[in-house]
């Protein structure tokens, strides 16, 4: 059993920047294909980032952010930057735990979820 547990939100002001983090446990984090979503209050959850043999992201959020891991920690990570309070919302991280040589972009192509961290920025 995978478990995924999600830090680093918090209010920002516009501008601003985080880093979110991603703790993951039981199981081989080398082997998985993650991925970052995020929700907004009564939106679907999106996709924002993905990370297997190549890293994916949603055009809405390319060049400001980034995904990344460290494997020895075992620890997906997204640094947002200049922040804008349209990126509002519970950020999610997501575990495949079989390889994909493209990250999916859709739910369904997760099998892990963590309970989400929320971030909010002020304008």
């Amino acid at each position: 059993q995978v478990q995924l547990v999600e830090s680093g939100g918090g209010l920002v002001q516009a501008g601003g920047s985080l880093r979110l983090s991603c703790a993951a446990s039981g199981g081989t984090f080398t082997d998985y294909t993650m991925g970052w979503f995020r929700q907004a209050p009564e939106k679907e959850r999106q996709f924002v980032a993905g990370m297997s043999a190549v890293t994916r992201y949603a055009d809405s959020v390319k060049g400001r952010f980034t995904i990344s891991r460290d494997n020895a920690k075992n620890t997906l990570y997204l640094t947002i930057n200049t922040l804008k309070p349209e990126d509002t919302a519970v950020y999610y991280c997501a575990a495949r735990t079989r390889r994909t040589i493209l990250p999916g972009s859709a739910f369904y192509d997760y099998d892990y979820w963590g309970q989400g961290t929320q971030v909010t920025v002020s304008s």
